[in-house]
């Protein structure tokens, strides 16, 4: 999979770097700002405190 990814980016070897670092931060952008927040409302509460 990652080879096919890497064939069909354009231009030379650090450009195809730079576009795959993007990708990456992108997604992860992604997942933290809507997936995760999304998951943990599904979730619900839990509670945190220790008992004596």
């Amino acid at each position: 999979m990652y080879g096919a990814l890497w064939r069909v980016l354009p231009g030379p070897v650090w450009l195809r770097i730079l576009i795959v670092l993007a990708l990456v931060a992108v997604v992860l952008f992604a997942l933290v700002s809507w997936v995760f927040p999304w998951v943990d409302s599904l979730l619900g509460p839990q509670e945190g405190t220790v008992g004596p």
